[in-house]
């Protein structure tokens, strides 16, 4: 008789701290915070083309890509992959947007230079005459500078509308070349020169549009510097196929792009 109190006080007290450590484990709101759906959309360089293999749609979508990557590496709720090669600001605004919702919490996008003439202006640089190439430069310079900007504002707007409480994070393209010695097959040292400068124009109105819509801009360019065509190390395809030409290859998506992601994601 003498011990219940004991007992009971003892109870109590292992009743009390049960209570609270169930408190700390189940704060509210901790599991929705812990969940991560993400969806990847965009462009030949969010599909993975130049990784391969790809999937046997016609968006030539690669697991190698950094988005099933980082999706793999960070153990995500959900992921959802619509990212298309070929894809302009209007394919994600017509189509690609459909895979998002109110409870998706992460989009990642690369998307602005299929609208700017990416594949015309690497032709025309690539087979064409000095000033073939100097104009078709010029052409994507004054599109992406007058028109560019509106439509990335659409399409982060849309991106916005259909997932108001995701984060966006907007990633950029690599310069592609170095401009070393590179063999007499090789474009010259002036083409590979302009066509780095449009991808830093590219990157300065990407990144700014980025900013006004509240997005993350994520610069890749740092995390490919050395690995360009014509470096010692490439990361990025030269002509050696039609379809992956001046894209990254494998490697390029897990050094290059998912590290530069990953540095802004944690």
């Amino acid at each position: 008789m003498p011990h219940r109190p004991l007992a009971r006080a003892l109870a109590a007290l292992v009743a009390l701290l049960t209570a609270a450590v169930g408190a700390v484990l189940t704060v509210p709101g901790s599991a929705q915070a812990a969940a991560v759906n993400y969806v990847a959309l965009g462009d030949s360089y969010s599909s993975g083309v130049g990784a391969g293999p790809y999937d046997w749609s016609t968006c030539l979508r690669s697991q190698k890509s950094y988005a099933p990557l980082w999706a793999a590496a960070q153990g995500v709720t959900s992921f959802a992959f619509p990212a298309c090669g070929g894809a302009v600001t209007a394919d994600v605004i017509n189509s690609q947007v459909n895979a998002l919702s109110a409870g998706t919490t992460l989009v990642t996008i690369t998307i602005g230079g299929n609208d700017a003439g990416f594949a015309d202006v690497i032709t025309s640089c690539r087979f064409g005459s000095t000033s073939t190439c100097t104009n078709a430069v010029n052409r994507a310079r004054a599109f992406a500078t007058a028109t560019l900007p509106g439509r990335l504002d659409a399409t982060y707007a849309a991106i916005r509308t259909r997932a108001p409480d995701a984060r966006l994070i907007v990633l950029g393209y690599p310069r592609l070349f170095e401009l070393n010695s590179c063999g007499w097959l090789a474009m010259s040292t002036y083409k590979r020169t302009i066509l780095n400068d449009a991808a830093d124009l590219l990157a300065t109105v990407t990144a700014g549009r980025a900013a006004a819509a509240g997005a993350t801009f994520v610069d890749t360019r740092p995390y490919f510097a050395g690995h360009g065509v014509c470096g010692a190390d490439p990361w990025i395809h030269d002509v050696s196929g039609v379809i992956e030409a001046y894209h990254p290859d494998a490697d390029g998506y897990r050094y290059g792009y998912l590290p530069a992601l990953t540095a802004v994601t944690g």
